[in-house]
């Protein structure tokens, strides 16, 4: 199978939930798959943060269909589920929206991460990756990795044009297909097929990485596979 997202079709126009999705991350994403096209919910365990949320990303693209519900609102009505919450509440968060996230695509944006003396550093997850700890919770879901190196900031500004490589991990080939589908959407961004969901962990743990450059070079950098053109 072709790993360039060019080589594979754009995702179809799905309803997607993102749990989560009243950070910044979870906002800036879903920003993106709205002006896209698809239907979003943004999730949150606070249904006026979620409809607080909601009203900013649409405000910021009108016209654009965004809606905030509970988190387990908003796994309910959507075909696709995007993670993006803390590691340190994954488990439970996952947990208790096992029932809704059974059969659907289920994308793990998610990246464990500490802070030791204000510098950042992975943090080692026993089942070897939070995407790998979200299959295990939820093994018929259809569970890949993507988006975990992208700037929260620039998201969220409608009018930036992103740049850099989305690294896809996934064990089930036509939902990582599907995945780099939507990274398609998303203008200037390429999805790279990254390999099975264990190479998640690589991924996971380069976020550590870029913010300590990022932090020491004031800069917003990501990454870049060069030679694949």
């Amino acid at each position: 199978m072709p790993i360039f997202t060019n080589d594979y079709p754009a995702a179809r126009m799905v309803t997607i939930a993102i749990i989560g999705g009243s950070g910044p991350e979870g906002r800036g994403l879903g920003l993106r798959f709205a002006i896209a096209g698809h239907a979003v919910v943004l999730g949150s365990r606070d249904a006026a943060r979620a409809n607080e949320a909601a009203g900013a990303v649409a405000a910021l693209s009108p016209g654009a269909a965004v809606s905030g519900a509970l988190n387990a609102d908003a796994a309910r009505a959507a075909e696709w589920v995007v993670l993006s919450v803390p590691y340190e509440g994954l488990d439970d968060t996952v947990r208790a929206l096992a029932p809704s996230l059974d059969g659907k695509m289920v994308v793990s944006v998610v990246a464990p991460l500490a802070f030791e003396g204000g510098q950042p550093r992975a943090v080692l997850v026993p089942e070897g990756s939070a995407a790998e700890l979200v299959q295990g919770l939820v093994p018929n879901a259809q569970v890949t990795s993507a988006f975990h190196n992208l700037s929260a900031k620039e998201l969220l500004k409608p009018h930036e044009r992103l740049a850099g490589d989305v690294i896809v991990c996934g064990d089930d080939a036509q939902a990582k297909a599907d995945t780099v589908g939507l990274v398609n959407v998303i203008q200037d961004l390429r999805g790279v097929d990254g390999g099975p969901l264990s190479n998640s962990r690589i991924v996971e743990e380069l976020t550590a990485l870029l913010l300590y450059v990022n932090m020491r070079a004031k800069s917003r950098a990501t990454i870049k596979l060069l030679g694949l053109d």
